[in-house]
């Protein structure tokens, strides 16, 4: 039984973040954008608004939002979090798509995509 008192979370998504969410919904598995190439690729001046829209992220899986990374090709963070049990998580994520980090890097520039 649906919770009536509770907006759905499409009522609950800003133009912006459904802008991101959009974006990210392009990234095919086995590949990451960048925060920054993402944001350009809204024509957000701030990477740092398409991370914290990420953050917020109500869509996931459907919106794969573990598929962004940071532009040194750093895993960036997930679930609001840099480091510990989020982390392992994006990694294992990425790593089931193909998408390995040695010595905490992306293995593959290739693996980067513009959206």
């Amino acid at each position: 039984m649906r919770n009536r008192s509770r907006p759905s979370a499409c009522a609950a998504v800003t133009a912006f973040q459904r802008k991101v969410y959009k974006a990210v919904a392009r990234i095919p598995r086995g590949r990451v954008t960048t925060y920054r190439l993402l944001a350009e690729s809204i024509k957000c001046g701030s990477f740092r608004a398409v991370g914290q829209a990420l953050r917020h992220n109500p869509f996931a899986p459907k919106v794969p939002c573990h598929r962004v990374i940071a532009s040194d090709l750093t895993p960036g963070g997930f679930q609001g979090r840099r480091q510990g049990a989020a982390i392992r998580r994006k990694l294992r994520l990425l790593a089931r798509e193909g998408v390995v980090f040695k010595k905490g890097k992306l293995n593959d520039a290739r693996r980067v995509c513009h959206v």
